[in-house]
């Protein structure tokens, strides 16, 4: 059986299984897509909700894994050497996951590195900028109520992003065409968090880009990511 004593994460949320991926997470668009790969991967894991309500990710033990204090992170007991590592930060979670089971990315090198754009295209735009949106949307509307420019900033910068991605899709199953991979599992869960999370759906014009949604349904009609955007399951 695997010690894990090393990682204070783990007093806090002891591991029942110590010999699979500890996930400390939460259903939120960063979330899951890490237990949707996870799922689509089959690789065993232990799910560990960790509560924003009650500021969990800022707790001691939870800082002890990720400095930064958000989620999600994991334990893999197989790591490199067979030791046990820790990882934070979604893209960087998401690569060591198909490169340790070499799944969701492709073999060649050109193909490789052509997905990593796109995983980067994520973290680095989508991401932020549908959060931002987000929040000023729906959480610090009567905050902005009587200054428009951050909806307005924020809504028209994803709506770019989203015409960068419906530009990619012409014609494509998925973002590198017709083999799945970490950079449509990374970037989907934020196009259907701005629809069914933010309610931001009518005002970013997602019906003026088919194709984004049409693979944004694509990929939410996979078993593990039917599975996946629900984990961790409330209590």
């Amino acid at each position: 059986m695997a010690d894990l004593s090393s990682f204070p994460i783990t007093t806090r949320w002891p591991a029942i299984n110590p010999d699979i991926i500890q996930l400390y997470s939460l259903p939120t668009p960063n979330g899951v897509k890490i237990s949707i790969a996870l799922e689509e991967l089959g690789l065993p894991y232990e799910p560990h909700r960790i509560a924003f309500d009650a500021n969990e990710q800022k707790s001691p033990e939870f800082l002890s894994l990720n400095p930064n204090g958000r989620i999600p992170a994991i334990i893999d007991p197989n790591g490199p050497g067979g030791k046990p590592i820790g990882l934070f930060e979604s893209g960087a979670i998401l690569v060591y996951l198909a490169e340790k089971t070499g799944k969701l990315i492709p073999e060649d090198a050109a193909g490789r590195y052509e997905t990593l754009c796109w995983v980067m295209f994520q973290m680095g735009g989508v991401g932020p900028m549908l959060g931002q949106f987000g929040h000023f949307f729906k959480f610090a509307a009567e905050k902005v109520a009587n200054n428009s420019y951050p909806v307005e900033r924020y809504r028209d910068e994803s709506k770019r992003l989203l015409g960068v991605l419906e530009t990619r899709l012409k014609g494509r199953q998925w973002l590198m065409g017709d083999e799945y991979t970490i950079a449509d599992i990374a970037t989907y869960p934020w196009v259907e968090g701005a629809r069914r999370f933010y309610g931001g759906a009518e005002v970013l014009d997602y019906e003026s880009f088919p194709n984004v949604m049409a693979w944004v349904d694509r990929g939410l009609a996979r078993p593990a990511a039917q599975k996946g955007m629900e984990i961790p399951r409330k209590p």
